[in-house]
């Protein structure tokens, strides 16, 4: 059902773990499977210096994770927005359709960790960008609220 890609980064995912101090983080979930990503990013030079993640999901989500860190590490803030799913997908040698969600997981968490870096800054938000921000704060609140009804 994987490709040897996303098995590899399952197994020994990269970048995994917190950073301290952060200059941004992005948090995603999805309400359907349960999968939940943080992602910190520290930003020198308008670069993206180290970048980290923590996934609580499948192997699709982990390793979506991890080969995102790797294509965004290094790259400018302009550059790493363009990072699409697709493109994470891709990279990984493809994922089951029923798991593509988890590529647009970890593209959106790096959107969020951007957002979050360029709000703390009073830095010009992208109009893309906070569209996007949108849309994942509707699918935060139903998470919340899923998790709310539960109890937990």
């Amino acid at each position: 059902m994987y490709t040897e890609e996303v098995m590899k980064h399952f197994r020994h995912p990269h970048n995994f773990g917190r950073i301290k101090s952060p200059d941004g983080i992005g948090r995603i979930g999805n309400i359907a499977c349960g999968d939940i990503i943080h992602l910190y990013i520290k930003v020198k030079d308008k670069r993206i210096s180290d970048i980290r993640f923590e996934t609580y999901g499948c192997a699709a989500a982990i390793s979506s994770s991890s080969v995102l860190t790797d294509m965004a590490k290094g790259k400018t803030i302009q550059e790493a927005l363009k990072i699409t799913n697709k493109q994470v997908a891709e990279r990984l040698g493809g994922l089951p359709i029923h798991k593509m969600h988890c590529s647009l997981l970890a593209a959106d968490a790096l959107g969020e960790a951007i957002r979050d870096y360029m709000s703390k800054r009073n830095l010009s938000i992208p109009k893309e960008l906070g569209k996007r921000h949108e849309r994942v704060e509707r699918v935060m609140r139903a998470l919340g609220e899923k998790y709310k009804e539960q109890g937990k």
